[in-house]
């Protein structure tokens, strides 16, 4: 992945033109993501329409949403509001059970589209690997399909287990990126690895958390006096930092700004490590071998 920094990969003080990379990385040949992104859930309605308008105007133009979100309807009216042309925006959306398998992604590929009022998804995800069901290998397989038919330009899953993403790897699939739960208290790092090993990029959801506890955490706030920013911009530099894609939910005009401000500085090596250290182990808030929808 072109512009991306692995954690501690910055030498202690130093903020070289290395350090302060694109606010973009490469998914596949001629894809290319922001690397933060808004995320919408769980906004509906004129909340979420109002939102992802104001997210365009101040900046965004990465937005995520999906089938189970209730609001691809609401996403597609903020952008037509906004009146960016569709080629300047990333978009994200991810699809529910009922359609795995080859056909029922054709299926979902065309709901989505329609409520979203667009011919062609940026990145669409198999939501959940609800691998009781077993049939996330053929869902993968029909999104390989709509990438080669010029519908999507870029396929992916979220919370996928290693295990899950060996599956796809012994029927010949290797996955572009995979948007799972990151945060400081909740690293993931067995997950991370893999991903790094495989090549496939991660997206942070829930990337500030849900309690915001290490917010206030020393390790946070620390760099944050020291550059003149809030905690929850150095938790997102971190992110991105980390080379990952971050997808903060935000409907606050200041912290959408403030979300996308963080390119212009960057960690040490140790402050890399400090925030590292935050985490508790704890795995995602939900098992994907048993929850998905």
């Amino acid at each position: 992945m072109s512009g991306v920094l692995e954690s501690g990969a910055l030498e202690s003080g130093a903020l070289e033109s290395e350090a302060l990379e694109s606010a973009t990385a490469e998914l596949a040949p001629g894809v290319v993501i922001p690397l933060v992104g808004l995320g919408t859930w769980p906004m509906t309605g004129e909340e979420a329409a109002d939102a992802v308008d104001r997210a365009i105007g101040n900046g965004y133009r990465h937005i995520d949403t999906a089938e189970n979100y209730g609001n691809e309807e609401a996403v597609g009216e903020g952008i037509r509001r906004s009146g960016i042309a569709r080629g300047d925006l990333f978009l994200t959306t991810k699809f529910n059970r009922q359609w795995h398998g080859r056909t029922g992604v054709h299926e979902a590929f065309g709901a989505a589209t329609r409520r979203l009022g667009t011919e062609y998804l940026d990145l669409f995800l198999v939501h959940w690997p609800n691998p009781a069901q077993g049939r996330f290998v053929e869902a993968a397989e029909g999104l390989i399909e709509l990438t080669q038919e010029g519908l999507i330009r870029c396929w992916g899953v979220s919370n996928f287990k290693p295990a899950h993403l060996r599956e796809l790897q012994a029927a010949g699939l290797e996955t572009p990126i995979n948007q799972v739960q990151i945060d400081p208290e909740t690293r993931q790092p067995d997950q991370l690895a893999f991903h790094r090993e495989h090549g496939i990029f991660t997206a942070a959801y829930s990337p500030l958390g849900r309690s915001g506890r290490f917010l206030s955490n020393p390790a946070v706030t620390g760099p944050a006096e020291v550059y003149g920013k809030m905690p929850a911009q150095v938790v997102l530099r971190w992110q991105v930092q980390s080379g990952r894609a971050a997808i903060p939910k935000s409907a606050d005009d200041r912290r959408q700004r403030e979300n996308l401000d963080v390119f212009g500085f960057a960690l040490t090596g140790a402050e890399m490590a400090g925030i590292d250290a935050l985490d508790t182990g704890a795995p995602p808030r939900l098992d994907s071998d048993e929850f998905g929808h």
